[in-house]
């Protein structure tokens, strides 16, 4: 498949793009790489393999989910300004 010029800059136009002739040339060449990229990939037989969940067949370790800090919750509520039945007070922002 190959882009003509007048698409390219129909694309541009499309995207609110200003582009130059010189730079619509460049772009049509990168996309005809591109493209010829693609029919290149699609013509691979790919009928017996298996699709991936990621392009590296990774196996995440896991670790034991353990606590490894204590409640601190009274150590933290002993340094507050001001502290009722367990909850922060803070002062009325919006009136």
């Amino acid at each position: 498949m190959s882009l003509p010029i007048d698409q390219v800059k129909r694309i541009a136009h499309l995207a609110r793009i200003a582009v130059t002739d010189a730079e619509a040339e460049a772009v049509q060449a990168d996309l005809n790489r591109i493209f010829a990229l693609i029919e290149e990939m699609n013509a691979v037989d790919t009928s017996g393999i298996e699709p991936m969940a990621h392009a590296r067949d990774l196996t995440v370790r896991l670790r034991a989910d353990e606590v490894r800090e204590g409640d601190q919750h009274e150590a933290f509520q002993a340094v507050a300004p001001q502290v009722e039945a367990g909850l922060y007070l803070v002062p009325k922002v919006i009136e």
